[in-house]
């Protein structure tokens, strides 16, 4: 049986997925624990990530697939370290190993977060990397099942909203191209690398589906969480060329993507108390439609 993901798991997992790859883990710096266990190493310029997800081998793959495509096409993305056989599977955990951006994390600007996204979604991509089409309520669905740590009160008014949501969803007429999306595209996935160049990390969503899916993140960090400011939104919107809300369907799949998070987050509030102060919070403020000013970021 695979050790619950903490700190101290994770820690075990990140010295044999380093001595594997004939890196020295001495004063490796965790930089995020969610989905991902993120390490920086002090040794040398390289990221190990240690998936949460015990069965995430084959997203992994794709991930890895999809860094190296990029790469084939001079496009502004993180990059897997060439001299190591990967995804490796260590301790029960899916491992990952990526260049070092900095050593400083720099979010890049939405205008320039913008342009990467228009210039992604003009890509055609191979068929080889085995793109899934994307499944958001696949998704929801399989977080309701395996959410532990709410109450059975919560637990039901999520299923109910999941449920409402749902028929809301399929209604939905959608008005951009259907291709590959990056999955989970906002700021905080748009980073500085060490020439001042911005760049997208976190490959692990790529699919198929609506644009419109790479667009609602910054449109809710703006709309709805007050994490952008107006100037910041309009430029995204300039330079992408679209505003989604615009769309008569936003804030549907504002909602589903609301309800994502708060589900992800959910997930996290047995190993991490500031997830367990944040989650009921979340799931309140959407019970009584109320506002989501005060939503911390993760």
């Amino acid at each position: 049986m695979t050790a619950e993901f903490t700190a101290e798991s994770a820690g075990a997992v990140l010295g044999e997925a380093c001595r594997s790859a004939g890196l020295d883990p001495t004063g490796a710096e965790l930089l995020r624990l969610g989905s991902n266990a993120v390490y920086r190493l002090s040794t040398a310029p390289v990221i190990v990530r240690i998936a949460r997800d015990t069965d995430a081998l084959d997203e992994m793959q794709r991930a890895v697939g999809v860094a190296r495509w990029l790469e084939t096409e001079d496009f502004p993305a993180t990059r897997v370290l060439g001299d190591v056989e990967q995804p490796a599977v260590i301790g029960g955990r899916v491992v990952t190993y990526w260049v070092n951006l900095q050593d400083e994390v720099e979010y890049a600007r939405l205008d320039e977060l913008a342009d990467l996204l228009k210039r992604l979604h003009w890509l055609e991509e191979p068929k080889s990397l085995g793109l899934p089409h994307y499944d958001p309520f696949g998704k929801v669905w399989d977080s309701l099942r395996a959410l532990d740590g709410a109450s059975e009160a919560d637990r039901v008014f999520l299923e109910e909203r999941a449920g409402e949501l749902n028929k809301a969803y399929d209604r939905l007429d959608f008005v951009l191209p259907f291709g590959m999306i990056h999955g989970d595209a906002n700021v905080g996935n748009c980073l500085r690398d060490r020439t001042g160049r911005a760049v997208l990390i976190d490959l692990d969503g790529f699919a198929l589906a609506p644009r419109e899916w790479d667009l609602v993140l910054t449109s809710l960090y703006y709309e709805r969480f007050g994490w952008h400011t107006r100037t910041e939104y309009e430029s995204f919107v300039h330079h992408y060329g679209f505003d989604l809300m615009n769309w008569p369907g936003y804030p549907v799949l504002a909602d589903v993507r609301e309800l994502m998070m708060t589900l992800w987050l959910g997930h996290q509030v047995t190993t991490n108390s500031r997830a367990a102060e944040e989650f009921p919070r979340r799931v309140d403020s959407i019970r009584t439609g109320g506002s989501r000013k005060d939503w911390q970021p993760y």
